[in-house]
């Protein structure tokens, strides 16, 4: 009786310890799979943050070219309006011209 009541309790650790042991085994792939998922979001993060970096590259790239044609435009606008500016004095001396040379005649 007493052998039999050992071989029981026995039957119960081994079956206690395989069940640990598949448990162990479970949580380990689990862990596994989290630590893949972790690393390919780890490498979608790292790329992410490259494409991020090129961007603001690329921002800082297209203000400064915007910078410079606004100060090109601004020099444009400066020479237009001194031409404006010279072509107004010489339609004036023209007009003047004309009618000193209308009151001659």
């Amino acid at each position: 009786m007493i052998s039999g009541g050992i071989e029981v309790k026995v039957s119960r650790l081994e079956s206690i310890v395989e069940q640990i042991g598949e448990a162990v085994l479970s949580t380990t792939e689990t862990i596994e799979r989290l630590a893949d998922r972790v690393d390919h979001l780890s490498i979608q993060v790292e790329n992410q943050g490259k494409q991020l970096q090129q961007q603001g590259c690329q921002i800082f790239a297209l203000c400064d070219a915007v910078q410079s044609l606004a100060e090109s435009q601004n020099h444009t606008l400066q020479k237009l309006t001194q031409l404006t500016q010279t072509l107004d004095r010489l339609t004036s001396l023209i007009e003047g011209s004309d009618k000193s040379v209308g009151k001659k005649n």
